[in-house]
């Protein structure tokens, strides 16, 4: 990747982060589309009965445990979310790039 690249995946990556920080504590809390409308068809109460899946996650419910500000915790939530997939992703860009490249390099 050449410099410039990286600098607009850093500048990116910084946007990113101001808004998973600064927006995402203000996000509406009214349930979602889904949500909606398995409230208004009376079945959202079945898919409460059995425990939720992301019971278990580091982060449940977009929150960080023991954080006591609600706003702060789904900011740094944010944040971590953020960072794990721009280096998920940053890695898998530079294994495709190097595998990619390999083959040319050996001609």
């Amino acid at each position: 990747m050449t410099r410039k690249n990286w600098g607009f995946a850093l500048i990116g990556l910084g946007v990113a982060l101001f808004l998973a920080l600064v927006v995402s504590p203000h996000a509406s809390s009214s349930p979602d589309g889904l949500e909606r409308v398995a409230e208004d068809h009376g079945f959202l109460g079945k898919a409460e009965e059995q425990p939720p899946a992301w019971k278990n996650s580091p982060m449940p419910d977009y929150a960080l445990p023991g954080v006591q500000s609600e706003g702060l915790s789904t900011g740094l939530a944010g944040i971590i979310g953020t960072l794990a997939v721009f280096a998920l992703g940053t890695g898998v860009g530079l294994l495709v790039t190097r595998r990619n490249s390999a083959p040319a390099a050996a001609k």
